[in-house]
């Protein structure tokens, strides 16, 4: 009980010490976050909650702090969200292979061209997750990648981590790796034109989740965070529930209000900065197997529930991933979230519930890159109209309704 009682102290104390921070940081011009802006030295400034309290809490921030809260405003703008095309080479390779293509880097190269340069696509996405490799690439035409993000005003971002493995002393469970370098990586990062970063763990729900790996997902997640602001990168905080098992949706709830009292209790002793990371959960759904599936407003409603009752309002915006839902499912259950106000800008980052469709219209095939290009931005307006709370799932394709559910999925 006293343990309880401590972490929210402690997370109220982080609140109370940077509440003013969104209220004078402005929307992030594209200008900023162009390639070549030299790194800064960060400095440290110290925010007392208790200036007379001889074991007052100290907040560290560092000289990126307005920086940071203007990234994650620009990121969570109205009817905008977030493009994650940051698929590993291998992963990209099995969506290459459904096609019938090779895994190259050509083959990489334009397929991701063709999503990046889709036009008018800034009006519905605000940022893109890459891959590394993506980061440092030009388009199939000799432009970099970054640089036409910039010109769609959607801020470039970067995923950071190094993927899941075998977490010792834990039921079957993984961790993930690479906090090893990341300092440099994301200070090279931000050097590239990167302004935000994303770490992806998972808790697998069949297989506990053990006290162990929910402590080690959260954790780490608060270490990233705290390096990658201080590398001027915001953070995007990616406890993925996994959609594996036959639960419903009530223990779904339960396990995701654990994750995430841990996640944010570690984030507040690493004092990172609310205001200046993006938070990325799991909708609260039944397991894919589950008998008992739930409707867009049970999602909502206990999704909802769980935000509210764990994520503090200085948090600028949730964005959902799919997870493996289909298209329409993701995009019903956000429209669902947003019938009514909310503290927080809520709304999508999505892979598989946005290329879906785009990746099989093309094939491939340079003839088709315009009709590809035209799934893509069907699907980014129709979440854009569901951040909005507008979607109504008129006129879609019965290709947009299929499932993505993969068990055992490796990102």
């Amino acid at each position: 009980m006293e343990s309880t009682k401590s972490k929210a102290h402690l997370v109220i104390r982080i609140l109370q010490a940077s509440a003013t921070l969104l209220k004078s940081s402005p929307i992030l011009d594209k200008s900023e976050f162009v390639k070549g802006q030299s790194l800064r030295q960060p400095s440290v400034s110290i925010v007392r909650c208790h200036p007379n309290a001889p074991s007052a809490l100290t907040v560290r921030a560092s000289s990126y702090a307005d920086e940071l809260v203007k990234t994650a405003k620009t990121v969570a703008s109205p009817g905008r969200g977030i493009l994650a095309m940051d698929e590993s080479n291998a992963t990209c390779g099995k969506r290459l292979a459904s096609i019938g293509l090779e895994n190259t880097e050509a083959n990489r190269q334009a397929y991701r061209t063709l999503l990046v340069s889709a036009p008018g696509l800034g009006e519905y996405i605000s940022g893109a997750i890459l891959f590394e490799e993506t980061l440092y690439q030009s388009t199939t035409d000799g432009k970099k990648m970054v640089d036409v993000l910039v010109e769609q005003n959607i801020v470039p971002g970067i995923k950071v981590d190094k993927g899941l493995v075998p977490l010792p002393g834990s039921n079957n469970e993984s961790w993930c790796q690479g906090l090893d370098g990341l300092s440099s990586r994301t200070a090279a990062y931000y050097q590239q034109g990167a302004r935000f970063a994303k770490w992806r763990t998972v808790v697998s729900i069949p297989n506990g989740p053990s006290a162990l790996a929910v402590k080690e997902a959260a954790w780490g997640l608060a270490r990233y965070a705290a390096i990658s602001q201080d590398s001027g990168l915001v953070p995007i905080v990616e406890p993925e529930i996994l959609l594996d098992g036959e639960h419903g949706i009530d223990r779904t709830f339960e396990v995701a209000q654990k994750v995430w009292a841990e996640v944010f209790f570690y984030l507040a002793e690493n004092n990172v900065m609310f205001e200046g990371i993006l938070l990325k959960p799991s909708m609260v759904t039944p397991g894919a197997e589950c008998k008992d599936k739930a409707t867009p407003q049970q999602v909502s409603d206990y999704t909802l529930k769980l935000l509210h009752s764990r994520i503090p309002p200085a948090v600028p915006g949730i964005m959902f991933l799919s997870g493996g839902q289909s298209e329409v499912e993701a995009t019903l259950n956000l429209n669902a979230m947003n019938q009514s106000a909310n503290p927080w800008h809520v709304s999508f980052s999505y892979a598989r519930a946005l290329q879906n469709t785009c990746l099989k219209t093309w094939g491939g095939r340079p003839e088709n890159v315009k009709a590809a290009q035209d799934a893509l931005l069907l699907r980014a307006k129709a979440n854009s109209l569901a951040q909005l709370g507008k979607y109504t799932g008129d006129g879609e394709s019965e290709e947009a309704k299929k499932g993505m559910f993969v068990k055992g999925y490796v990102y």
